[in-house]
């Protein structure tokens, strides 16, 4: 049977009356958000597009309206695996690494007073090929989730289109000095697949010449025996050099989620 997101919208706690003359303090609650990008591509699509999962709101505040997957932080529960538990339950998706990206907690962002923990995660279009088939097929795909193309996004609820543009904005800053582009490639791929990585996530197209100079230049790339082949003229692989130490991993970390620890 399918299943419904649930989102981070759940009644809230009932409060004590306050005595007479008792100052009034509302409660704060921490939520955990998830910006995940990925890569689709269409049919007569030339290039991959960046793309998210948004999860469309069943109930008020912003009912209708498409906001981040999340949910409540459990008191006896760790961020990360929050942001692990919110994501699956929402979306039905597993990503490999997560980063956390900020705290947003401006006094207006929601009706009652919230503090979200937000996080972005990469996901290979293969495994999110997978996690979806896996759950359509067992009948538990969530009902209200929808992939959008990152420059065809909707109104979002809350202040999710400011969580959005301010992960996109870290991506594309990161793009050009970490492995941050393997998080979307295969183990191993071609400088073409490399290149067209860098510009869907940057929104524009890249000198092909100049792109394989300062690749091959970068240090961090290392060429295999194989090779992509199919109309036209065979294409070298690469994978990626785990020796080299960069200054910020970022998602793609030695370390798995489970074993990385939060600052």
């Amino acid at each position: 049977m399918t299943r419904t997101s649930p989102l981070i919208d759940a009644p809230r706690p009932a409060h004590r009356r306050p005595a007479t003359g008792e100052a009034v303090v509302e409660a704060c609650r921490v939520a955990v958000s998830t910006v995940i990008f990925s890569l689709g591509r269409e049919d007569g699509d030339d290039c991959p597009r960046l793309v998210l999962p948004l999860v469309l709101r069943t109930r008020d505040p912003y009912e209708g309206l498409w906001a981040l997957p999340g949910g409540w932080l459990d008191v006896a529960e760790g961020l990360e695996d929050a942001a692990s538990r919110t994501l699956e339950e929402t979306t039905a998706l597993t990503p490999s690494y997560l980063e956390q990206l900020y705290a947003f907690g401006d006094v207006d962002r929601s009706p009652a007073r919230v503090v979200s923990i937000v996080y972005w995660a990469l996901l290979r279009q293969g495994e999110v090929d997978a996690q979806v088939a896996a759950h359509q097929a067992e009948g538990t795909a969530p009902e209200n989730v929808r992939w959008f193309d990152v420059a065809e996004l909707p109104g979002l609820a809350f202040d999710h289109d400011q969580i959005v543009g301010y992960a996109l904005w870290r991506l594309r800053n990161k793009v050009g000095y970490s492995r941050i582009a393997h998080g979307l490639l295969a183990d191993e791929f071609t400088l073409a697949e490399l290149r067209e990585v860098n510009e869907a996530i940057l929104g524009r197209r890249l000198d092909p010449a100049n792109f394989r100079r300062q690749a091959e230049n970068s240090g961090t790339l290392i060429p295999t025996d194989g090779f992509r082949t199919g109309s036209h003229r065979p294409a070298r692989l690469y994978r990626y050099n785990q020796d080299v130490e960069l200054a910020d991993r970022g998602p793609l970390g030695v370390k798995t989620r489970h074993e990385s620890s939060t600052t």
